[in-house]
């Protein structure tokens, strides 16, 4: 188990089981002909697309087809044409051409809401496995009317489409927000994303098809009810018992005292009696928070990598200086949300 110098440039974890929808996924596949022609479209199409994290609509990477609403109100035409031959009807051919006119006026309008947008994912935060990943796109219209019915999704098949609609105003942005949900830690790529509108009538679909280039960090999920923070061990020069509490504090505490730091009083032992009680800073000092995959006393990688999660997050809302060591790595204690990242992050890619 090695661990990556950072998140950035870190590859995908080896051996990472294909979210739904990916090529090698079996979840949801039920055989179906269609279906099957689909995905492989799909995958092929995908396979020719660029990863950039900014997409600009153009006339080559915007699609457009009739919807089920647009194919029944041709066949409509179709008939009402036919009938005002038969029967030689002035009004049927004025509605029919009325009708075809304003529905060849909505293929234009409808094609040009998409054309000349332009769309940018925002650098996605790392999040723990399990839990939603946001992904926000900032869309930009540079044209002097405004975009109207405009939709995002991300592009799996495990599911049924999760849109977030938007308008954009004239020569300005609108931003929107989707989310996936990875079941693994690690470095995992944004998923491809679409965007699409029927603005105006609905008898036309454009769409397009978006690989963004970025990746997100997942964090090992942390465990629901990990044991108490272990031991710390003595510094250099120190000895002494350790004090660790039953519910996980690290160090000791003792009575509160005048101008001691809110950030020092322990609030859940003040919710549980009446009195004020402050963290022994003292103590503290004298010893060093470690912790040790080797001594997590779980059974499994991935377990010990939940608890060890778990107990990071534990340490740093306690405010105690933690190390951390995994195999191949330490890291040295400190505390403060950069700490806090850095364990996180070598938990995610170890």
């Amino acid at each position: 188990m090695a661990h990556p110098p950072s998140a950035v440039g870190a590859s995908p974890l080896a051996g990472r089981q294909p979210w739904p929808g990916e090529a090698g996924s079996t979840v949801g596949r039920a055989w179906n002909p269609v279906a099957v022609v689909r995905r492989q479209f799909r995958a092929w199409l995908q396979a020719r697309l660029p990863l950039s994290d900014t997409l600009l609509l153009t006339q080559r990477n915007v699609y457009i087809l009739p919807t089920r609403p647009g194919l029944m109100l041709a066949a409509t035409l179709l008939v009402l044409l036919i009938a005002s031959i038969n029967y030689q009807l002035n009004l049927g051919y004025l509605l029919t051409f009325l009708l075809a006119g304003s529905a060849v006026a909505g293929m234009h309008v409808c094609h040009a809401t998409l054309r000349g947008l332009r769309l940018t994912l925002t650098p996605p935060e790392p999040v723990f496995a399990g839990s939603n990943a946001p992904l926000r796109i900032v869309l930009t219209n540079e044209r002097k009317s405004p975009r109207y019915g405009i939709g995002l999704a991300v592009l799996d098949e495990s599911r049924e489409d999760r849109w977030a609609w938007s308008d954009v105003p004239a020569l300005g942005s609108a931003s929107v927000s989707v989310a996936f949900q990875p079941q693994r830690r690690g470095l995992h790529p944004v998923p491809p994303l679409t965007a699409e509108t029927r603005f105006p009538l609905g008898t036309f679909r454009v769409w397009s098809v978006w690989r963004p280039a970025a990746q997100v960090l997942v964090y090992p999920a942390p465990e629901a009810l990990p044991p108490p923070l272990p031991e710390g061990e003595p510094r250099a020069g120190t000895a002494g018992p350790a004090r660790v509490q039953s519910s996980g504090e690290f160090d000791g505490v003792r009575a509160y005292r005048r101008g001691d730091p809110m950030k020092l009083v322990v609030w859940k032992k003040a919710a549980k009696a009446d009195e004020l009680v402050s963290r022994d800073t003292q103590q503290a000092q004298r010893r060093e928070l470690w912790l040790d995959f080797a001594q997590s006393g779980a059974a499994d990688t991935e377990t010990r990598l939940a608890r060890l999660a778990a107990w990071v997050l534990q340490a740093d809302k306690l405010g105690v200086d933690y190390g951390l060591r995994l195999p191949g790595l330490e890291i040295a204690a400190d505390a403060g949300e950069a700490h806090r990242r850095r364990c996180l992050e070598a938990l995610a890619l170890c």
